[in-house]
């Protein structure tokens, strides 16, 4: 079932969320976060989505929500700065609400600022970065912090990720504490769509490695 969420507040004000309910027995909640907002990420987009049906699939209750200036939440963009405090604010929800261990997963931008948000919280027990920033044409992305994220943790990204180059991936997650894992999905883009001698999607292929992953790290079994 799906129930939308009215009480979820970060600093910048009301929140809009739902709720993928799950089962009572859930030995975990999750929660998933969505990539830019100024380019039009929403936590309607494909890959939260996919991201969420992985994780759905487990019985777990799996929140999403909108990053403060996002469709009816309220607040200002901040550009990643902010949103961390909207991150933790989501998480302090699900704790309050379930008081469960939580999987967060996030987006690109979602991704990032989420990482920050839950790295090292005692109350998150997995993390999933999916197409994780490392470079666009304004910026590097730094992430000096992973060495403190002592939770399992998975990266998935298309190897024709243009913001996601695999060395430099490759040379942030050697500062990563272990366990730590990254899988490249051939012939996937940013938004794990095809390329050109590839087209097909390839959102089903990065789902299956999530509950993969979820199922090893966790032990779940699909409800």
């Amino acid at each position: 079932m799906l129930r939308t969420i009215t009480d979820l507040r970060g600093p910048a004000g009301r929140l809009e969320a739902l709720l993928n309910t799950g089962l009572d027995d859930a030995p975990y909640t999750a929660l998933v976060t969505h990539p830019h907002p100024p380019t039009g990420g929403t936590m309607h987009n494909k890959v939260v989505y996919h991201a969420m049906k992985a994780l759905s699939a487990f019985g777990l209750p799996v929140l999403r929500f909108n990053f403060r200036s996002t469709g009816l939440s309220e607040g200002v963009h901040d550009n990643g700065h902010g949103e961390v405090d909207d991150v933790r604010a989501a998480v302090d929800w699900l704790d309050k609400e379930f008081g469960k261990p939580i999987l967060f997963a996030g987006f690109s931008f979602g991704s990032s600022v989420g990482l920050r948000a839950t790295c090292g919280d005692p109350r998150v027990a997995g993390l999933v970065a999916l197409g994780l920033p490392v470079r666009t044409d304004h910026r590097d992305y730094t992430y000096g912090w992973l060495p403190n994220c002592t939770q399992p943790k998975l990266f998935i990204s298309g190897d024709h990720d243009i913001f996601c180059p695999q060395e430099t991936l490759d040379q942030i997650l050697k500062t990563a504490t272990t366990p730590v894992e990254r899988v490249m999905i051939a012939g996937a883009d940013h938004f794990f769509q095809g390329i050109p001698e590839s087209p097909e999607p390839k959102l089903t292929h990065m789902q299956s490695v999530f509950s993969d992953w979820l199922n090893e790290s966790f032990s779940l079994v699909k409800a």
